[in-house]
């Protein structure tokens, strides 16, 4: 066995996997919503990683089952910076999304027997979801539907690798986003 990488235990915390397995794949058909730079198409993952994604690993869809969600998300990241980036084009994309193996985490309860610590959620500690996300790619879910740490609404974390048979994601349609309206809020 040498040169592999040893076995899944090495890789996953057994708990966790325990614990997915236990709560099991389910349906999901909702229109969700994805802000992306003007340009860019809305259906390419990134792998840049973030609170369901290790920088470098496998892709995901960043997508909120409500607009405002989405555009929450990325009006907080841009809210970070020193400058609002004034020269910077988005636009909001309504996406069809059908996952065959879904797993929900939609509460921050359940996500705290997962590890998670929901008193931090909304913060840059990123070691438990992301080890929750490894878990279920893992498992060959084919997305997540869990808690916005920015507003109160569900995301929906997509694996586009996992996506087979009915599943898939079309988009809807685009529109640009307006940022000085949205800041007005």
């Amino acid at each position: 066995m040498s040169g592999d990488a040893g076995p899944v235990h090495d890789l996953h915390d057994l708990a966790i996997l325990d614990a997915l397995e236990a709560i099991g794949a389910e349906t999901f058909a909702s229109q969700v919503w994805r802000v992306t730079r003007k340009g860019r198409d809305p259906l390419r993952p990134g792998a840049a990683g973030g609170r369901w994604s290790l920088p470098g690993g496998f892709e995901v869809l960043y997508t909120s089952l409500e607009k405002a969600g989405a555009l929450a998300e990325v009006g907080f990241r841009l809210s970070l910076e020193p400058v609002w980036p004034s020269r910077l084009q988005h636009e909001i994309h309504a996406l069809s999304a059908r996952l065959g193996r879904a797993l929900r985490l939609a509460d921050l309860g359940k996500l705290q027997t997962l590890g998670v610590d929901t008193a931090r959620y909304a913060g840059f500690d990123y070691a438990a979801t992301r080890a929750i996300a490894a878990a279920a790619h893992f498992l060959e879910f084919d997305g997540l539907i869990v808690p916005s740490a920015r507003h109160t609404c569900l995301n929906a974390v997509i694996f586009p690798d996992r996506l087979n048979g009915n599943a898939g994601i079309e988009v809807e349609t685009t529109e640009a986003v307006g940022w000085g309206a949205w800041r007005g809020r």
